[in-house]
């Protein structure tokens, strides 16, 4: 069983990722300002009741650019933290409750959640998070459930610690069907400590165009290998760091940093980097010297990643197109394709996603992985290299795409990829010679997220 931190050390942790004690929003914000907690019960209901992904909620939530940068910080940990650990959350509020609530009380719902989340998991003193639950249920319906709401979360102040060590918190907070898929591909053991990194806010990971060692003083991160550095929590507005306004570096994390790396030394070859944003894949091979083309669907990304492009002074041709019916004048040395999937890797960073998705979406993308790795392949000249890839840990979105590809291509070789080329990282290469990172990878440092990549080969010269 999962035990819960004690407090002193939850709150030392949560000080550490946010840089600042929680709760600290003002209680009862003078009239007409905006709440940071009602904006948090607005951004979770677009994500859970609308189906929304977090980034775009928040992106959509205008009133957040009225809040002071500390209190926009709060908002998003609220429902952030949430996101990981629902399971939890929701547990303890259902044990406190005397009977279920009805399926249309999703605000009721929410407001609980969002008070007991204060509670049990950021440090918020109790009365603090009730005072100010009980402040959002406004309106008749909302207000005749104000005894409700009081009852339970101060019964989660009195009981909450107790109710949380007794629970299976890796277990809780990951959806039933991602949990039977990971443990019949991981195994339990695995699952458990992928579970544990997803409960916790990442580090920043940035990829800086050249000296690694250099900028690893300057921003005090460490160096993961290769190009990619990891700096402490609590960064704080990204763009006020030192070199970013300069261009010399970009935020990827340090796993999908790797799969353009298996491309090896690609300096003047031609390369497609298809489904290319949010595009630092891009980056990289410009900044490695590639006559890079970057290919997607979408107008609005392809315009976030010329304008990254832009900042870090590197330079690449763009195409806004759908990667099955785009025909290019030539073939390339080499494709890089970042397939779009289900994202299960980047739970890390996506809470939202373990919300939103659904097993029965992983088949559907499947068939588009398919169609898009046949198109990849034509795209390749003879004797030139394929890079897959997924941010993905479900198989059916990774190794079983490449086998269905190799038993209908016969001139498509895998090529292993070696240790060496990913910074010694024996652990994430498979039997097959394919990369399999994992959350719990470098786990005292913060994880990674779960990728899967496979370098093939055309036969031919």
């Amino acid at each position: 069983m999962n035990r819960k931190p004690k407090k002193a050390a939850r709150k030392k942790d949560v000080r550490q990722r946010t840089g600042k004690p929680l709760g600290t929003g003002p209680a009862k914000p003078p009239q007409g300002a905006v709440n940071p907690r009602a904006e948090a019960l607005k951004i979770l209901a677009v994500v859970l009741e609308d189906g929304r992904n977090l980034d775009a909620a928040l992106a959509g939530n205008r009133k957040l650019d009225r809040l002071e940068s500390r209190d926009r910080a709060f908002t998003r940990l609220l429902v952030t933290t949430l996101l990981r650990r629902m399971g939890q959350v929701d547990a303890a509020v259902k044990a406190c409750l005397e009977r279920p609530l009805k399926q249309r009380d999703t605000q009721v719902r929410n407001l609980l959640r969002l008070g007991a989340v204060q509670i049990l998991f950021l440090e918020t003193p109790p009365h603090a998070a009730v005072s100010t639950t009980l402040d959002l249920a406004r309106g008749p319906r909302l207000s005749s459930f104000k005894g409700l709401l009081n009852a339970v979360l101060r019964r989660l102040a009195r009981e909450g610690e107790e109710l949380v060590a007794g629970q299976d918190a890796q277990r809780l907070n990951t959806p039933r069907w991602l949990w039977e898929s990971w443990c019949a591909a991981y195994g339990e053991e695995t699952v458990r400590a992928m579970a544990a990194i997803h409960a916790d806010d990442p580090p920043l990971d940035v990829t800086v165009k050249e000296d690694p060692a250099g900028w690893a003083e300057r921003l005090d991160a460490t160096l993961l290998g290769g190009q990619s550095l990891r700096l402490p929590k609590g960064q704080g507005d990204v763009a006020k760091l030192p070199g970013y306004g300069d261009g010399a570096w970009w935020v990827q994390d340090y796993a999908a940093s790797l799969p353009a790396r298996l491309l090896g030394e690609v300096k003047g070859r031609v390369v497609f980097d298809l489904c290319a944003a949010p595009g630092g894949k891009t980056a990289q091979l410009a900044a490695a010297g590639a006559k890079v083309t970057a290919v997607d669907s979408s107008a609005e990304r392809m315009a976030r990643l010329k304008e990254n492009l832009q900042r870090l002074r590197l330079s690449a041709d763009t195409a806004v197109a759908d990667v099955l019916t785009w025909e290019p004048p030539g073939l390339a040395d080499a494709v890089l394709l970042d397939c779009p999937c289900s994202s299960t890797g980047t739970l890390r960073r996506h809470p939202d996603i373990a919300r939103l998705k659904k097993r029965d979406q992983v088949a559907a993308l499947a068939k588009i992985q398919d169609q898009l790795l046949q198109k990849a392949n034509a795209l390749v000249k003879p004797g030139g290299q394929l890079v897959f890839a997924t941010c993905s840990l479900q198989p059916e979105e990774g190794p079983e795409r490449i086998a269905a590809l190799l038993s209908q291509e016969p001139g498509v070789e895998r090529v292993p990829i070696a240790a060496e080329e990913i910074d010694g990282l024996a652990m994430a290469v498979t039997g097959e010679g394919d990369l399999r990172t994992l959350p719990s990878l470098r786990a005292k440092e913060g994880g990674m997220d779960g990728f899967y990549a496979c370098r093939l080969r055309k036969r031919g010269t």
